[in-house]
């Protein structure tokens, strides 16, 4: 393999796990066009590399901050299939015991520290963390994901401002899918690239093709190793795009049609795909095999949650502190 390319079983890996937030995010959306399930989603469909790519790179002790897109950084941080499915039904065998739903994921136990459906909040978060792993001397780094939109909110530039400063290791992922709800990012910003804005902060500004899971693992790589080695943080833009509207209510018919059948033609997991079996890495065969085998996965994951108890309302006031 080329340098900075994973090795082949780690790619398999990573094309699986790809096809697990694909295919868990195509039953969302099926079951909530039943009605099957409470309240409303915002889809990863399409964005399915920037997540893989990065997590990649972590450890299990290493961190993430999530947004209100979350389900994608769960699972490609190792989360539970069956627990993260639980919970979007309001499950008592839930992350969260069936409370949080959809934008409130967190699981501490694989360092995945949650969703914040507040646009950008997480940033200066991120920022906390970093420092809290920098006082205690320990040599994790902590991934934190939020959308173009996140990028014009004071919460950005306070964040990252104090991580550059106190050379934290955060690796800043912006996830430019191009449009904030239905605003497009032209209408809202004139640089060309959003990483631009890194050099007023200081510290290193990477564009990536947010469809490639293998760039945005390489430029990963180096983030983190910057980051374990004390040089401090990172700011990488992966340019992709949400196959799917803002939420689960609605069309996103404010996109041009044909906008959005040119990035189907690069869709991150038939990128993959090709290039695994082109490479010899998977033969067709095998690739089908592990097509069938998450299909399956997901499957069990709503028998598991539809099987479970529902969380009971009188413990709504468990673990609220304040």
């Amino acid at each position: 393999m080329d340098e900075g390319v994973p090795e082949k079983e780690k790619l398999v890996n990573i094309y699986r796990k790809m096809l697990e937030i694909r295919n868990f995010e195509d039953k969302l959306f099926h079951l909530f066009l039943k009605g099957g399930m409470p309240g409303t989603i915002h889809q990863y469909t399409g964005q399915e590399a920037v997540a893989t790519g990065v997590c990649s790179n972590l450890r299990k002790d290493d961190l993430v901050l999530s947004t209100h897109r979350g389900h994608g950084h769960y699972i490609a941080k190792g989360g539970s299939l069956n627990k993260a499915m639980a919970e979007l039904f309001g499950k008592r065998e839930g992350l969260c015991k069936g409370f949080g739903g959809s934008m409130h994921l967190t699981d501490v136990e694989i360092g995945f520290l949650g969703c914040n459906p507040i646009v950008g909040a997480n940033i200066p978060i991120a920022a906390g963390v970093g420092l809290a792993i920098k006082l205690k001397k320990t040599d994790q780094v902590v991934a934190c994901f939020f959308g173009d939109g996140a990028t014009n909110t004071g919460a950005f530039h306070e964040g990252i401002n104090l991580a550059a400063i106190w050379k934290l290791p955060v690796i800043f992922v912006c996830e430019n899918n191009f449009y904030a709800v239905s605003t497009h990012i032209s209408k809202v910003m004139l640089v060309k690239d959003v990483a631009s804005r890194a050099c007023a902060y200081g510290i290193p500004g990477v564009v990536v093709d947010g469809n490639d899971v293998i760039e945005v693992y390489r430029v990963t790589c180096e983030a983190v190793k910057r980051a374990r080695g004390g040089g401090g943080p990172t700011f990488i833009e992966c340019k992709t795009y949400r196959y799917r509207g803002h939420s689960r209510l609605e069309p996103a018919k404010y996109r041009p049609q044909r906008e959005l059948e040119e990035w189907l033609k690069r869709d991150p997991i038939s990128r993959l795909k090709k290039r695994l079996i082109e490479s010899g890495a998977l033969t067709r065969e095998e690739a089908d095999t592990i097509e069938k085998e998450v299909l399956n996965e997901i499957e069990d994951a709503v028998k598991f949650a539809i099987s479970s108890p529902l969380t009971d309302p009188a413990n709504v006031m468990q673990n609220v502190y304040a």
